[in-house]
């Protein structure tokens, strides 16, 4: 996120995995786009020194381990926050710095799970279904960290001081789910999974299976917007779908809808329903997303040396982000990021490598 937005990053990969010769062709991991990668040993004190160095003339360090792993290696916030006063020194765990689980493994469908986002996903009388890990990882982790960091520059600007960000992914997929929270509180949400207006539960706000077995997507809640999908399914004078809002009539609607979209192929309700105010849209695979006339008319998809990826995002008036960097091999920039980053010389660089602090 803050690569694609401009921002000069440079990534820390273990000596270890830096390859002999860097590869050939096409470069798939789309997440190291837009930076560069140096290989440091951090077990290493040379590897410390280095990390430290550069430090001295960064304005962010991320780190992703456990809690009181970069302290014991020697490049705690403590120990970069005096080096560097005005360091945004941000954490990136799934559990937190503190609490029973903060030094336990886990993943994105652990920290959602324990959010409260996990058991509300799904259909009725199902298990619940892992959103892949779009809320976790990336939602409540990577861009509440983007956001942490940019907001504790914007205050290091002006009071001259840094500080730590604990980001933390459980806490960033219960932030995703305030407004549920706040519909349990005034009653208004049925924790029975699949049975509320956005879960499944409503006949207006889902998914539906065409002729051709392709899916589309309906999310008319709005009284006009309802209005108008009625009228494109003749539905408009059926007094049960007049009741909208009722929700024990739900089932029996959304089973009624089942049968009326099934008489058509995906083509054919885009034929009817795109561009409308139904709120609709088909339900398109990876593949079929790249050839979508909307998504080109946007530019949104472009494919630097043949991949194919999401364009950075937001867009802006005046700046334009834009993809100037390959994904970054690792390793890949060791010698010019020491060299330029940290005003190392030829001979300071070499001692590194041959110490093993440096690949």
């Amino acid at each position: 996120m803050l690569a694609d937005m401009g921002a000069d990053v440079i990534r820390i990969d273990r000596a270890s995995s830096v390859p002999d010769e860097q590869p050939d062709g096409p470069r798939w991991n789309i997440l190291n786009r837009n930076r560069r990668s140096i290989g440091i040993d951090l077990k290493t004190p040379g590897g410390v020194e280095t990390l430290l160095s550069l430090v001295d003339g960064a304005e962010a360090l991320l780190e992703g381990f456990r809690p009181g792993v970069m302290e014991r290696l020697g490049v705690g916030p403590d120990v970069c926050l005096e080096r560097n006063p005005k360091l945004v020194y941000a954490r990136m765990t799934g559990w937190g710095q503190e609490g029973p689980y903060a030094h336990a493994a886990g993943h994105d469908i652990n920290y959602i799970a324990l959010s409260g986002a996990l058991a509300h996903i799904g259909p009725k009388g199902g298990q619940p279904v892992p959103p892949l890990n779009l809320v976790g990882d990336f939602g409540g982790g990577g861009m509440f960290l983007a956001y942490g960091i940019v907001c504790g520059l914007l205050e290091a600007r002006s009071s001259g001081e840094g500080q730590v960000v604990d980001c933390a992914m459980v806490d960033g997929s219960a932030a995703l789910m305030a407004p549920f929270y706040g519909q349990m509180a005034a009653g208004r949400f049925n924790e029975e999974r699949g049975t509320n207006m956005l879960d499944t539960g409503s006949h207006f706000y889902n998914t539906y299976e065409c002729a051709d077995g392709e899916y589309i997507s309906i999310g008319s809640i709005e009284p006009q917007f309802y209005a108008e999908l009625l009228e494109k399914t003749e539905l408009t004078d059926d007094a049960d779908f007049a009741r909208q809002m009722e929700q024990e009539g739900w089932p029996a609607l959304r089973e009624r809808l089942v049968t009326v979209f099934k008489t058509k192929s995906r083509a054919e309700w885009c034929e009817i329903m795109e561009m409308t105010d139904i709120c609709f849209a088909p339900v398109l695979a990876m593949s079929d997303v790249l050839e979508h006339p909307h998504n080109k008319a946007r530019s949104s998809f472009p494919a630097p040396d043949g991949v194919a990826q999401p364009a950075p995002a937001p867009r802006f008036s005046r700046t334009s982000p834009e993809i100037s960097r390959p994904p970054a091999l690792a390793g890949e920039h060791t010698d010019e990021v020491l060299k330029e980053w940290a005003g190392m010389s030829e001979a300071k660089v070499a001692e590194l490598r041959e110490q093993g602090a440096i690949r």
